[in-house]
């Protein structure tokens, strides 16, 4: 604690430092957190453009702008950039930001290894991104990399991409660490763990969840780096190994990652719901044991996307049961934050049109998953635009919505100006009509058979296609009204009041303050 504040005492007897130096070497989280946040959203840009790439090939049947190779490559790199390089860094960024100040913390609990784990990410970024420049081109397998399309068929570029995904790994786990380090020793005195914010809580329980699986992807990459590498044969039939074994490591690290970039949002949309509904949050005590529940069942149902793998009906009939249960907890949340706006004084600033939103959609994408979850039914589902459809429901309005809810809700407080609120309820509108005419017609085309990750398609398929396509480039084009609107609000939007959402009760203490940084280390009120 004390080389923390040592390290604030520091920063502040000399000032900010000029140029590219003060990022270079800061240890101020609310630095480490904009730098994350920057990141995040640059990632989340080009993931997007790589998106517009595949949507525009899908525009109509045939081949027309680009050749299968580069389409497969492109669905590989929008996969990982989106999940490593947009949303998990943009939570870490939150994380940053915001956990020092609601648990009255003067910093997080290691400053120095926070920007080390920030500064590894555009480098492991950067050795993923120049594997396009590489012969034979970037990986074509998939965000997944089944073996043995990564291992005995992928190009020389593959050992580059394993090597990114340790780096990525790495940072991950250092992230986490300081996030647990932070919550249980640096919370103000009188708050004890059932008085912190939603937010905090799911956050502690995110970092645990990345502790335990991270350590497993880095296992699978490893296994992959020794079987193009080293002549193992882990995955290789040929050498006695099992391809199937593949899967079932990647996806006892890939299902919980699935929770870790939806946890922090529902952490963010529980905090953002009271604020506009002006009342404290329904059920607080079941919110953090639900969300404990979830991370603990998401260990448990990893084989639900292996049903077509030959999984014996008993295995089946176990993560079917399991995954149906996880729906549990989580119906839980949605109806307790149903139960917050219930008779609440209600507003709908853009903070609460995302949030509810949010709650809306990301409902949808849990209600195909339970029909994913049927193993019967899966036969028929899987691997068509029926999945994609879904994992989109869920992580395009629970993740990516959740980042922009809590971006409007917190931009008052970091930047000390008031966002343009039309203009934020015309980035709302455009991204939540662009989103659904993307990804809603998924639904038919995938019932309707057609497989995903193809760059051709039967004509049938040609007009949900299009609707789709359409929809994507309307969503697409409208996140650069949101670079406009944070840029607008950084270079001197209208000045924030000490409670820009008025009688948000209980969220003071979150918001804009008179009191510089380095005493935000007061506790809130207990009540």
């Amino acid at each position: 604690m004390s080389a923390v504040a040592g390290t604030h005492a520091q920063d502040q007897h000399h000032g900010p430092a000029r140029g590219f130096s003060r990022w270079l070497l800061t240890t101020n989280h609310k630095d480490i957190g904009s730098m994350y946040l920057i990141f995040s959203f640059t990632m989340f840009l080009l993931g997007g453009t790589m998106a517009m790439v595949i949507r525009a090939e899908l525009f109509q049947p045939g081949l027309q702008i680009v050749q299968p190779e580069f389409f497969n490559q492109m669905t590989t790199m929008h996969g990982l950039i989106m999940v490593f390089g947009a949303v998990m860094p943009a939570f870490v960024g939150l994380a940053n930001w915001m956990i020092p100040l609601m648990i009255g913390a003067p910093d997080m609990a290691l400053p120095r290894m926070n920007n080390w784990s920030f500064w590894l990410l555009p480098c492991a970024f950067l050795i993923l991104v120049s594997t396009l420049f590489m012969e034979g081109g970037a990986p074509n397998f998939g965000w997944t990399f089944y073996a043995p399309l990564s291992t005995t068929y992928g190009p020389p570029s593959t050992t580059f991409f394993v090597f990114a995904i340790h780096i990525m790994g790495v940072s991950s786990i250092m992230g986490a660490i300081n996030v647990i380090a932070t919550v249980l020793n640096m919370r103000a005195p009188g708050m004890t763990l059932m008085k912190m914010p939603m937010f905090v809580w799911t956050w502690l329980i995110t970092a645990f969840l990345l502790i335990a699986v991270m350590p497993v992807l880095a296992g699978v990459v490893t296994m992959v780096l020794m079987d193009i590498n080293f002549g193992t044969s882990f995955f290789n039939a040929a050498g006695g190994g099992d391809p199937v074994l593949f899967q079932h490591v990647f996806w006892f690290f890939g299902h919980p990652e699935v929770y870790i970039m939806i946890l922090p949002a529902f952490g963010a949309i529980s905090q953002i719901i009271p604020a506009f509904s002006r009342k404290r949050l329904f059920g607080y005590s079941s919110m953090v044991y639900a969300t404990g529940a979830i991370a603990m069942l998401s260990f448990l149902v990893w084989a639900h996307h292996m049903f077509t793998v030959g999984v014996p009906v008993a295995g089946q009939l176990f993560f079917m049961y399991a995954t149906l249960l996880i729906a549990v907890p989580t119906g839980v949340k949605v109806f307790n934050w149903v139960a917050t706006m219930f008779r609440g004084a209600l507003s709908f600033e853009t903070p609460m049109l995302f949030a509810v939103a949010f709650v809306i959609l990301f409902s949808i994408g849990g209600f195909s998953g339970v029909m994913l979850a049927i193993a019967p039914a899966d036969f028929q589902y899987h691997d068509t635009y029926f999945v994609v459809a879904h994992f989109h429901y869920v992580l395009v309005p629970g993740a990516i919505f959740g980042i922009f809810a809590s971006a409007y809700f917190w931009l008052p407080k970091w930047t000390g100006h008031m966002y343009d609120e039309t203009l934020g309820k015309t980035h709302f509108w455009l991204s939540f009509i662009g989103m659904n005419l993307a990804f809603f017609p998924m639904h038919f085309l995938g019932l309707a058979g057609m497989p995903r990750r193809i760059p051709d398609y039967a004509l049938q398929f040609a007009d949900f296609n299009m609707v789709s396509s359409i929809g994507a480039f309307m969503f697409g084009a409208t996140q650069l009204l949101f670079v406009l609107i944070v840029v607008k609000c950084v270079k001197g939007g209208e000045k924030a009041p000490a409670k820009p959402w008025d009688g948000a009760e209980g969220l003071e203490w979150t918001l804009p303050s008179p009191a510089p940084y380095h005493t935000f280390s007061t506790p809130p009120e207990v009540k």
